[in-house]
């Protein structure tokens, strides 16, 4: 069966399942394509207000493909050059994406199926998951972000380690250390991720966009450019109409229903 990357629906979620079961999962230049723009339809759609990622069956991603991987070492370096900035296109699309992106982790997050998973904005993990930075187990160096992504959640002691010794770390391990957001019993990580996306779906989606900008940006802004964007945002939103809505709805004790 080819690699490919399934779209359905769940309410106002968008669930996108990477699906190469011959593979464990492995990702692959069609999935990341289908990525892109599988982000490109749910932004431009008001029927979608977040996304949710997760792998078929017993686990999320074992990363990339070793049998293509040595395929392509007999093919000029720009021909892997160009299938990892098809990855990369993907993790950016993801980061800018201006509504909620959550993985849902089951089994193993490997190599870039862990930078994949570091890449959403919210992490749900099964507690019989681990994750693995696996890439010096076979001679290579991390892609899809990972290295940039624990470098701005961990101590660099603990990124060294990760990254150098290619050793699996637990769901439970994450979660106390404030990588995953939320743990679920085993088989239970997309209800949950769904769960989580459906209480986001709820909110004024003018608001998640303007917190989703300002987290991306408050790493390397300085604190009175970060102070600037957020006046520019606060007072954008307070003239939306979703903050009428809100805060009636708050002075009367009801239940809001944003735009």
């Amino acid at each position: 069966m080819p690699a490919e990357l399934k779209s359905t629906s769940h309410g106002q979620t968008m669930v996108l399942t990477l699906s190469n079961p011959e593979h464990r999962n492995a990702l692959g230049p069609d999935i990341y394509a289908a990525g892109v723009e599988a982000l490109n339809v749910a932004e431009s759609s008001a029927d979608v207000r977040s996304v949710v990622l997760v792998g078929e069956g017993a686990i999320f991603s074992a990363g990339g493909n070793l049998q293509r991987l040595l395929a392509n070492r007999q093919q000029p370096p720009d021909y892997q050059a160009q299938s990892i900035e098809g990855l990369h296109s993907w993790i950016e699309a993801i980061r800018a994406f201006p509504k909620p992106v959550i993985a849902a982790v089951e089994g193993a997050a490997a190599g870039a199926g862990f930078s994949l998973a570091l890449a959403c904005d919210l992490l749900v993990a099964a507690t019989n998951a681990v994750f693995v930075m696996a890439y010096s187990n076979i001679a290579l160096s991390p892609d899809g972000g990972g290295s940039w992504s624990l470098a701005r959640a961990l101590p660099r002691q603990l990124v060294t380690e990760l990254m150098m010794c290619g050793e699996r770390i637990s769901a439970q391990r994450l979660h106390e250390l404030g990588v995953v957001n939320r743990l679920a019993d085993a088989g239970g990580a997309l209800t949950e991720a769904l769960a989580l996306a459906a209480s986001l779906n709820a909110r004024a989606p003018n608001a998640l966009a303007s917190i989703k900008e300002l987290v991306n940006e408050a790493s390397h802004n300085t604190l009175s450019g970060q102070l600037a964007a957020e006046r520019d945002h606060f007072v954008r939103n307070l003239h939306h109409a979703n903050a009428g809505i809100g805060i009636a709805a708050f002075l009367s004790k009801q239940t809001p229903r944003f735009e």
